[in-house]
């Protein structure tokens, strides 16, 4: 098994199989889009053809959908996951956002009810509302909350499928009405949910382990046994430096092509899908992709392991770990596809 190659294939990061941004996104399950505006390259480079017009389109119309869901985190699902995926993950998530949020302050319920109202209805009059829209609407019935009650209420409307993403904006995040975006909601059985998680994603993550699939769904231990179990004989083992690993059945293994270098993005699911990253990322460099606190750094793969930093706003290789300088020119060219299509 060389895991590296099929994780660039399965995560469509070599020889990508799909040519538009909802196709990406459904495929992924949920893709965590902490940067703004990195999340579009983090879509982009996983379609044939590259288009920032169609993730702006998929955007807005709502195929895509971002959010709080899985780990407290922003995520990318397609409306067709939407509704599925909130009821699956959206009660530990809420419940950890509660919790936290006790430790600090004491919201009350009609506290909460009362501003979730008053956000519903300013997402409901503009379409696309911003956090700054939702100050003022807040401030025409004499409520004053600093920026982190602020952004709780906001999550909590999230998690419980009140708001959602608006239209795209270059830098600031919008929030429309769920109802107004999204088709009413179709609910599935429990077990069933869990078997589309689990299959969608060891097809996108393989090979992956099961302390993998926990760490990146926010579930607990004995629901992502459950859901492996219940996927039966799709999913399958196979031992890797002491360690299982789950591969489906329909595991792509062909067309891995040598020599790619690959600007990723911060928290892109290359290296945020698992919790052990030691395959891809050397430990000694572990601290030049990202901190203890979570905080992750756009990072250069080379044949898939990581070997350097890149930044998104200037053409600058800061690798000095275990790149050769005949990489400038790949890298160049990297760098100049990615400003491309963040110019659309």
């Amino acid at each position: 098994m060389n895991p590296i190659s099929i994780r660039l294939l399965n995560q469509q990061l070599i020889s990508p199989q799909f040519n538009t941004p909802e196709e990406v996104v459904h495929y992924m399950c949920a893709m965590q889009s902490q940067e703004y505006r990195m999340m579009r390259w983090a879509v982009g480079m996983r379609c044939k053809q590259p288009s920032y017009k169609l993730f702006k389109k998929a955007f807005d119309t709502g195929s895509i959908i971002r959010f709080h869901l899985m780990r407290g985190t922003w995520q990318l699902v397609s409306a067709e996951n939407y509704w599925w995926l909130l009821e699956l993950c959206s009660p530990k998530a809420i419940s950890v956002t509660k919790g936290w949020m006790s430790s600090r302050v004491h919201i009350s319920e009609k506290e909460h009810m009362l501003v979730q109202e008053i956000l519903a209805q300013a997402a409901a009059d503009k379409g696309s509302a911003t956090k700054d829209d939702f100050v003022q609407a807040l401030a025409k019935k004499n409520i004053l909350l600093d920026k982190y009650r602020l952004s709780y209420h906001v999550r909590m409307c999230e998690m419980n499928g009140v708001l959602c993403s608006g239209n795209l904006l270059p830098m600031k995040t919008t929030y429309a009405l769920t109802a107004n975006k999204l088709k009413p909601r179709v609910s599935i059985d429990r077990d069933e949910a869990l078997i589309r998680l689990t299959r969608m994603y060891f097809k996108s993550r393989q090979p992956a382990t099961l302390e993998d699939f926990v760490w990146w769904s926010g579930l607990n231990v004995s629901d992502c046994r459950k859901g492996i179990q219940l996927s039966g004989n799709y999913l399958h083992k196979e031992k890797y430096l002491g360690r299982e690993f789950y591969l489906t059945d329909d595991c792509r293994t062909r067309g891995f092509r040598k020599g790619k270098y690959l600007l990723i993005p911060p928290y892109d699911e290359y290296l945020i899908s698992y919790k052990s990253r030691d395959i891809v990322l050397s430990p000694e460099y572990k601290h030049k992709a990202h901190n203890n606190s979570g905080i992750f750094q756009p990072v250069i793969a080379h044949d898939g392991i990581i070997c350097g930093n890149w930044s998104p706003f200037k053409e600058s290789c800061q690798s000095g770990y275990f790149m050769g300088n005949h990489a400038a020119n790949s890298i160049h060219d990297a760098w100049l596809e990615y400003r491309e299509y963040m110019r659309k």
